[in-house]
């Protein structure tokens, strides 16, 4: 396709998003498709739901593909984001309020709200997001409100549509004196919402309570206009382009709630409560919108503490917007925006991890409960592992122990100004986790709002970031040391499983060089087991507890492999490296080498940039192997 073939078929396509008709023709488009009309939570939830969800066994949602890629994490708040808009389309006291995100710094408030009002720019532009508006209205009204009280109830009862609201002052004046009455001379226009062209999606932000002007908010008088017109309650004398007049239909984003003046707030209960505006001289002009506004936990003790703010405290819905709790999200958040920069430095494996895993720790709170738990497997089953000993419901349990866990620690912005300095520092074109947690702890030194106390706080979860980054370089290396490392470890793990069937059926195994017969190998069977610290009490349920998996994906027509249980392919992994562990040790801390170490660890480098490290950061993990291994 040519240049101009491609400007071509854009401009065609621009051309069916400006449509224009007459009030006739829109009433036979909202004859056939009644949604056209819906109200604004209606639209915004069917967006939603457009995208997709995934479901489990038993049919409930467990994801909603609307925020995949954009939002990691945060699956109660986005669950509670859903469920209003779901209310609210169904016309119930949900739509009635202002949606209040409320959270730390950082948490991702902001970025959900930014994602809804750029996904609906993006949903007008298609059919199944199409919507109209009255030609001309500078707040791009509802065409049905064309039409008289009195012609209402009868086409909801015939034609199921559902019409709310009424013409503006501008519309209402062009009906009486430029239509002479006559609502079926207005013209139809399709309405494409743009944030950019201000239409359908506003947003206000508070500055100096004592400077700022509601009309920000609902408009002005247009001291040119009042010379021809003659009166300031012309409505052609009237600017209509505060942020609640252009966001009518669809979203209106109020930045930092809480903190407006008080003015303010009462215009936003009537628009709440009643979907009305007060301009001066003007009467309530209906409004359908969604107003969402986020703000922090500090500013939100302060509102609800205030007795005057009672009547807005009623007309809030209120949805925490915790940091997010799990580290395989975290890492996917650093991963995102550390992409978007210009500097395309290389970055480690295992380097977002680490920091992830620390952000995750600051945020954890220590709780009692029956069971002991380290903050590190706390971490563990939040992010959806499975830990010994504990059962889904008494995870759920302990997730409901402390619900504020969430709301303070080390927040993304944080944790991305520590790793960007890192990045931006490192001299070797590739920043790893040792130099992301020396960037990290920098960061923290020299930051300004964080008190001594916390600092060591969070440096004592540095040393717990640390024994766990050992374990992972620990395996990897290793792992790069074993020549054709995962086919023996799918090897050994087929022969536990015979021996452990054998044993299970008291039969014996047929050796398939010799043709011999002999009893299952116990001592290769506790070989592994003692790994993970299996006691010899213990190995029978161990090796049941395998046999029934195996059965169990057996009858789900899968094959169990090196994969399919963690606790074996851990012990599995641990027996493999013990076998080398004497080779790496010599290798990665020899000051000098022979011929024949020098290619090991060659071999060695290029397994290890096989697993997306580079020269330079395979090697320098490599001197920091040879310090750490024991």
């Amino acid at each position: 396709m040519s240049l101009g073939e491609m400007i071509s078929g854009f401009s065609k396509s621009q051309e069916a998003l400006s449509w224009t008709g007459s009030l006739l023709e829109y009433l036979e488009i909202v004859e056939k498709n009644p949604r056209v009309a819906r109200l604004s939570h209606a639209r915004v939830y069917d967006m939603i739901m457009s995208y997709g969800v995934e479901k489990d066994d038993e049919g409930n949602i467990t994801k909603y593909n609307f925020f995949e890629g954009e939002i990691f994490g945060c699956r109660q708040p986005i669950k509670a984001i859903v469920e209003y808009f779901r209310a609210a389309a169904q016309g119930l006291e949900p739509r009635k309020r202002i949606l209040l995100l409320m959270g730390p710094a950082g948490g991702g408030k902001s970025s959900m709200v930014a994602l809804i009002k750029k996904r609906l720019e993006a949903y007008t532009r298609t059919d199944e997001g199409i919507l109209y508006g009255i030609a001309g209205c500078p707040m791009h009204e509802e065409p049905l409100h064309l039409l008289p009280e009195n012609l209402r109830k009868e086409i909801k009862e015939k034609y199921s549509i559902y019409i709310e609201g009424d013409l503006c002052p501008y519309c209402q004046w062009r009906l009486e004196n430029e239509w002479n009455g006559n609502f079926m001379k207005a013209q139809v226009k399709r309405v494409i919402f743009s944030e950019q062209g201000r239409k359908g999606i506003g947003t206000f932000s508070p500055s100096d309570p004592h400077t700022q002007d509601v009309a920000e908010l609902i408009g002005s008088i247009d001291l040119a206009q009042i010379g021809e017109y003659g009166s300031e309650s012309d409505p052609r004398a009237w600017r209509f382009d505060g942020e609640l007049n252009i966001a009518n239909r669809g979203v209106c984003e109020f930045i930092e709630l809480l903190k407006v003046d008080a003015k303010f707030l009462y215009l936003l209960l009537n628009l709440a409560q009643e979907q009305r505006i007060k301009a001066p001289r003007y009467p309530l002009i209906y409004a359908d919108e969604i107003v969402i506004s986020h703000s922090n936990e500090a500013e939100y003790i302060k509102f609800i503490a205030e007795k005057t703010n009672e009547a807005l405290q009623d007309r809030i819905h209120l949805i925490k917007f915790p940091y997010n709790m799990a580290v395989s999200d975290e890492e996917q958040i650093y991963s995102k925006l550390l992409s978007q920069g210009s500097n395309h430095i290389h970055i480690a494996p295992n380097t977002t991890k680490v920091a992830a895993i620390f952000g995750v720790l600051t945020r954890l709170k220590d709780v009692e409960t029956e069971k002991k738990i380290s903050l590190i497997d706390k971490m563990k089953v939040y992010d959806g592992k499975k830990l010994k000993g504990w059962t889904d419901h008494e995870v759920r349990l302990l997730k409901q122990k402390n619900p504020d866990e969430g709301m303070s620690g080390a927040g993304p912005r944080f944790m991305i100004d520590a790793l960007s300095k890192g990045t931006v520092k490192s001299d070797l074109d590739c920043i790893n986790p040792i130099q992301a947690l020396r960037s990290i702890i920098e960061h923290l030194d020299n930051h300004p709002r964080i008190d001594q106390k916390t600092k060591e706080e969070y440096k004592n979860h540095i040393e717990r970031v640390r024994e766990v980054y050992h374990d992972m370089l620990k395996k990897q290396v290793m792992s790069a040391f074993v020549v054709g490392y995962k086919e023996q470890a799918r090897a050994m793990v087929d022969d536990y499983l015979i021996e452990i069937n054998a044993w299970r059926k008291k039969d014996k195994i047929k050796d398939p060089v010799t043709g011999e017969e002999r009893v299952p190998n116990e001592k290769f069977m506790r070989d592994i087991e003692e790994q993970i610290g299996i006691s010899e009490n213990a190995s029978k349920e161990f090796r049941e507890e395998i046999i029934a998996k195996v059965a169990d994906l057996a009858l789900e027509g899968k094959k169990f492999d090196y994969h399919s249980h963690d606790n074996l392919k851990e012990a599995i992994e641990k027996k493999l490296f013990s076998d080398v562990k004497s080779i790496v040790k010599t290798i990665v801390s020899a000051k000098i080498l022979d011929k024949g170490q020098e290619k090991r660890l060659d071999q060695v480098v290029e397994a290890l940039k096989k697993e997306e490290y580079c020269e330079i950061c395979s090697r320098e993990v490599l001197k920091y192997m040879s310090r750490i291994i024991d």
